[in-house]
């Protein structure tokens, strides 16, 4: 339990930040909402893995690169799924604002983590109740 309510944090926080970079982007750059998204995503995912190796799951048991190289690939994935759910919303739906387009996508992202984090970067984590 103590490594979910971990994550939640770490997805919270990875939120806060995306959103929140997310809305300076928009209101101080001429970056409009699908190429600030995208800096606001890179900016989220450093976030969330320093929470998750630190204090969710811990070290894993394959070295540093591979490791990085796991998390990268689970949070690239995660990543282009919640920018194409963010996408398709304002696209389908001009009037949503971007921020409920994040909110959004990023729900229906954090499963998709879960999974592929604790049990393909981590090694099976979720499995403990710990």
């Amino acid at each position: 339990m103590r490594k979910l309510l971990w994550f939640a944090v770490a997805g919270g926080t990875g939120f806060l930040v995306d959103a929140g970079m997310l809305a300076i982007l928009l209101s101080l750059t001429p970056l409009g909402p699908f190429a600030a998204r995208i800096v606001a995503i890179a900016v989220a995912m450093a976030a969330t893995w320093m929470i998750n190796r630190s204090l969710t799951f811990g070290r894993s048991r394959h070295s540093l690169a591979t490791e990085g190289a796991r998390y990268g690939s689970i949070g690239l994935s995660s990543a282009l799924l919640n920018y194409g759910i963010y996408s398709g919303l304002l696209l389908a739906v001009p009037e949503l604002p971007p921020l409920v387009a994040v909110a959004l996508s990023s729900g229906l992202a954090t499963a998709w983590s879960w999974f592929g984090y604790s049990r393909f970067v981590f090694g099976g984590a979720a499995a403990t109740t710990e």
